[in-house]
This record gives C-alpha cells, structure tokens and sequence, in this order.
C-alpha cells in the first residue's frame, strides 16, 4: 500500500442537552472535545503533535479563524487553519484533508465543526445570550469561498428566501414527472421519515430519541407547523442542537509508525463532488439532479460497487427532496434504511458540519461490519452542490481516487434564463405555499412560452387551495407584475 494513502483512524460525536447554557459547552469547546475524543478512539493522543492541517467549516458563531484556538488549545499550533465559508461542501474538506495527505504535503489532518443553537436558545429564553469566546482579527491560513450565489433577485423578489420553498418547489416538480399524486407524496414522504425516527431512536448520538409516527409527521398538527407545503417542521433539518464531530486522518506509514491499531481505520475508497452552481428556478430539469447521477456513477465506477451492493447509507436529508433526488438519480431502491443516523430532522442537523457526524457514525459501523462498503452524500446549497463518499474498512484496490466532476455536469445541465416581470401566459413547473405566521403566499416557478422561466406569487385563498388540494404543476396561469393569477 502508498504510505501515503490516506486513512481515518480517529472518530467521535459529541451533543449535549444541557440546558444551564452558562454550563453548556460554546461550539469551539464542543469541537475541541470531539477531538479529543477522536484522538482517544484512535488510541493515540500523540497524533495532536504531527497535526499539518486543521479544516472548519463556517457555523452560527463569531470565531474569525477557530481552526487557530483549536490548534492553540491542543498544542498544535504549527499547524495551518482553514475555515470554508459557507456555501462550500462539506465534502470539500473531506477532500482537502485526503488530498494533503495523499500529496505527502500533511501527515495528520484535522476535520470538525459544531453548533450550539439550543445552548443559545436556552439562553434567549432566559432573557439572556450565551457568551463564547471572543475572536477578532485574526484570519485563517486558508479560506475557503464558494464562487457564486445561492438563490436570484427574481427569486427573492416572489417572497423565496428559506431553503424549505426551494425544496418543496423541486419536491413538487420531481412528483409530478414521476407521475404521483400530491396525497401519495406525502404518504411516501411521512413513511420514510418515521423510518428516520425509528433509526434516531437506536442511534445513541441522535438529538431525538423516541420515534415520530408518520401521522403526526405527514401533517400539521400541534408542535408540527406547516412551514411551505407539503412539508411540515418534522421535514426540516433540525439545527437548534448543540452537536458536533471530530474526524483524525493520517497517511498510512503515520499511523504504522504510531502503532493505531488496524481495526481503527477506515478507507476513504471514492469521492466525486460537482460544484457547479445554479439558482434552482434557472434549472431546465426542476426535479431533477444531474450532479447526483454524474458523480454517483463515477465514485461507484471507481470504487467497483454498485447502488444495489451498499447496505449502509446515509442519504443527505435536510429535506425530502434531497434523498427522493437521490433515490431517482441514483437509480436506488428505497428499500432497507437511508440513514445510519437518523436523519437531520431527527439526528440533529447542525448546520454546516452534519455530514461530519454522519461520517463518524458510519466509520463506527464499518468497524462492526467490515466487509460492507458505506456512502455518505453531501448537499451544499439548495442542492446546488453535491458530493459522494465511498468508505470502507478495507483499502480501494486502487488507493484512495478522487473525481471533480464539476465541468461534466456543467456540460449535461439545461440552464433557463430566469427573467422578471413576465406578462402572458405560462406554465406552472413547481410550486409551494409558504406559511408566514397567519398568512399563506402561494410561489410557482414558471416555464414561458419562449423557454425561459420566471417565478410569481398569488395571495389569492382560491388558488392557494388549489395549490394544496390537487396537482398544479402543468397548469397555466396568467402573470403580471411577478403576480400569478387564474387563467381566463
């Protein structure tokens, strides 16, 4: 094997429900714990004293460069700091880590993140805010920024701004070609998010730790808002959680050299990520993802699995579009489980470092069931990055490959142009009804008559009934002055 092949030995979750937020532990307490304990589960705490690199996606916090406090309060402070902003993958870092040390340019790399959105939240109750350490100034070694934005005026300007419309927008475009009915959409929707809770419940490091039956999920109900139609709070990444995770990698010949037991790595066997960036009402294929099909074939490819052959999936799920994409462009059964962790609404979904907890969870079970391959996917944006990982306890015959599959998916992506204050006709290619308090604005993405697309927003309770109680996507409606009304 390369001595320079890059391996995971040391792996560690960390939450706490503590709610004496003066008590709780701020999030770069939470990330130095985690890496601890990593450092613990990989039997080998000399390891802080080769760290090269230490990678921290950006969270809810003030820390201009944590990767320094963490290198300072570990006693690795020769080792580079690197903060991604956010809008770039978490898969990125992975990445990064795996890269640095398969060029021979790190031995051991860093990886964590972590929130403490409830210690907040405790905090507000009382009347009062939680302090955490005050960081000005100083700038990391490396930052990391994505190169474009996330969501369109024209957007905005119809009332889209949280990343739930936008899903259930895709969501609603994705049933429709599939041929199903809104009310068997949220049948399906409720079935697999049980089945979520369920897994939370057996998992010792989810946030949730009783089941969700797929009645009290499927609608809204008390302590089930409905936030934009058809998805309730209980589809939504929960991110009001105090969790974080800490992940060690190191070259092989670093780790025979420091003597980690064999039984603790994990392989990195196959990444592929797409950063290609799009606004999702500029998406010819509304419901669909070519950066899942592209870069899911192409890590399989290169890892010498199928779909078919995976057992332990942990599908991205802030939302159900995301695995429902997933499902439909990997070509994927959705029989057996979708998430080792239970999910984001009920593992706890931190907000920009979950598919780190995710990947701790996964070595776990790797180590307890050797011969099976894992996949953790990543979704940056509003599924406008994607990322597949391959991980198994056992070396890929051809070390560890990486593919940027960035450009072929910018080549297969059918891109509109998004125009506003379209008068005429038009055809509706998604839509939702966002809930604003005791309001509700029905929001649809439009397909013109020359190709192009345009969003709009109706207030109108006829059509927002409509909107909730049969199938739109297909209708036409006329628009003028980014309002859409019914068809004459």
């Amino acid at each position: 094997m390369n001595p320079n092949t890059p391996v995971l030995v040391g792996v560690a979750a960390f939450q706490q429900h503590n709610p004496d937020f003066k008590q709780a532990l701020e999030p770069v307490a939470i990330m130095e714990r985690a890496l601890r304990d990593a450092a613990e589960d990989a039997g080998c705490p000399a390891l802080f004293d080769r760290v090269d690199e230490i990678l921290v996606p950006k969270g809810i916090w003030g820390y201009s460069d944590p990767g320094r406090l963490l290198a300072a309060s570990l006693a690795a402070e020769n080792a580079r700091s690197v903060l991604a902003e956010i809008g770039v993958s978490q898969q990125t870092l992975l990445t990064r880590a795996c890269q640095q040390i398969s060029n021979g340019e790190a031995r051991v790399v860093l990886v964590t993140g972590a929130e403490a959105k409830y210690r907040a939240q405790c905090a507000a109750r009382a009347g009062s805010e939680a302090e955490e350490t005050v960081q000005l100034g100083v700038e990391p070694d490396v930052m990391l920024l994505p190169e474009n934005e996330i969501w369109s005026e024209v957007e905005s300007a119809a009332g889209l701004g949280m990343p739930v419309g936008f899903y259930a927008i895709m969501d609603s475009a994705l049933r429709y070609a599939q041929g199903i009915s809104p009310d068997m959409h949220r049948d399906q929707m409720a079935q697999m998010y049980q089945r979520f809770s369920e897994v939370a419940a057996a998992n010792p490091a989810a946030w949730v730790d009783e089941p969700v039956s797929a009645e009290t999920i499927r609608g809204p109900a008390p302590g089930n808002r409905m936030l934009a139609f058809p998805y309730t709070r209980l589809h939504n990444s929960q991110w009001n959680v105090d969790q974080g995770a800490g992940l060690i990698f190191c070259s092989v010949a670093v780790a025979e050299e420091l003597g980690i037991a064999r039984d603790r790595w994990i392989f990195p066997r196959a990444f592929a990520e797409s950063n290609f960036m799009s606004t999702v009402s500029s998406r010819g294929e509304l419901g669909g993802c070519p950066g899942f099909r592209i870069a899911g074939e192409t890590a399989m490819n290169r890892a010498g699995v199928r779909f078919d052959d995976i057992q332990l999936r942990e599908l991205y799920s802030c939302f159900p579009f995301a695995v429902r994409s997933q499902l439909h462009e990997f070509g994927m059964s959705p029989e057996g489980d979708l998430t080792v962790t239970g999910g984001m609404t009920f593992g706890g979904g931190p907000l920009n470092n979950f598919v780190y907890q995710a990947t701790v969870r996964m070595a776990q079970l790797l180590r307890e069931q050797p011969g099976e391959v894992g996949l953790v996917t990543t979704v940056s944006g509003m599924l406008t990055k994607q990322g597949v990982a391959l991980w198994s306890a056992q070396p890929n015959p051809d070390g560890w490959v990486f593919d940027d599959v960035t450009e072929q998916v910018r080549a297969a992506s059918d891109i509109r142009e998004l125009v506003a204050d379209y008068e005429g006709g038009a055809e509706v290619a998604g839509y939702t009804v966002i809930y604003m308090g005791d309001n509700k604005r029905g929001i649809a993405v439009f397909d013109l008559p020359n190709g192009n697309r345009s969003v709009a927003y109706s207030e109108d309770p006829v059509i927002i009934d409509s909107l909730e109680s049969e199938e739109c996507c297909g209708r036409h409606f006329v628009l003028s002055g980014g309002v859409f009304s019914a068809a004459s």
